[in-house]
């Protein structure tokens, strides 16, 4: 069943300060976020005191964004990713986030080679088992050598590793018009975090359109499309959480209320689509 306790929202969907965000988050109906790491570092208070905001919300945090470029880098570039990872572990650490999101490398130093990216994908996912946290690996559509979510799925596949999994982005899919059929293929316990968001116009510049232009599902026009995903990745047996990843500068000029009950409204909606399916 897709309860509406299954969704949550992303930070940085919405404008205003933390403490703004979280009351938004709240009071829209939501019981948890999607956090990263500038809504700690950047609060005019502190780090302790935005942790405390995130802990007393009520809120549970259901991952943490975002790494980049990890996999593929050798010598003191990984050295390097290594030492910004673990720091966030410790961030993570401190409001009880499970799972960090990892997005596939876009850089120009990466290695291809499909087995040492299995291999690092690996090396994190040990690396984050002492804090508890999971690692959710997802493909960026101008990803520079996985940019699909099935060639994610083979490099999570090849890692082999039981506290790495896949995250799936309906924005990406789309953009990249890669088959739905193969979610059927993939265990729903190797899914560890589903991020949906729709977009209105053609993808003229796709990482333009990525980053300014997202808008809610029901609110798009590919309503079918992530009906379809979402029951695909239902009849999978994924139960994990749903989170809105919807980066819009319009929304950034509206109220955080505002934008949260627009979330609440693509919830609620997806909930009855995926309802409807069932019979």
């Amino acid at each position: 069943m897709l309860a509406l306790t299954r969704f949550a929202m992303n930070t940085n969907t919405l404008a205003g300060t933390l403490e703004e965000k979280l009351r938004a988050v709240k009071g829209a109906g939501f019981g948890a976020i999607v956090l990263s790491g500038a809504d700690l570092v950047g609060h005019r208070d502190g780090v302790e005191e935005a942790v405390e905001l995130v802990i007393g919300s009520g809120l549970n945090v259901l991952a943490f964004q975002m790494l980049h470029d990890f996999e593929g880098l050798s010598g003191h570039m990984l050295d390097y990713k290594i030492d910004i990872a673990r720091s966030m572990f410790d961030m993570m650490r401190s409001v009880d986030a499970p799972l960090l999101i990892v997005a596939s490398t876009t850089s120009p130093y990466a290695s291809g080679d499909a087995r040492k990216i299995a291999d690092d994908l690996a090396m994190l996912g040990t690396l984050a088992a002492p804090p508890g946290i999971r690692i959710a690996f997802g493909a960026l559509a101008w990803g520079r050598w996985i940019n699909e979510y099935t060639a994610a799925w083979e490099a999570v596949k090849l890692a082999n590793h039981a506290n790495v999994g896949l995250a799936i982005d309906s924005f990406h899919v789309l953009a990249r018009g890669t088959s739905r059929e193969s979610f059927d293929a993939i265990p729903g316990e190797k899914i560890f975090l589903v991020q949906l968001s729709d977009y209105l116009w053609d993808l003229d510049d796709l990482i333009e359109t990525a980053r300014h232009r997202r808008v809610f599902p029901s609110e798009g026009n590919h309503n079918v499309a992530i009906v379809d995903l979402v029951g695909r990745l239902e009849r999978a047996g994924y139960r994990g959480g749903y989170s809105f990843d919807v980066v819009n500068d319009e929304y950034l000029h509206l109220p955080a209320p505002s934008v949260a009950a627009r979330g609440r409204k693509a919830a609620t909606w997806l909930a009855a689509q995926a309802a409807t399916a069932r019979h």
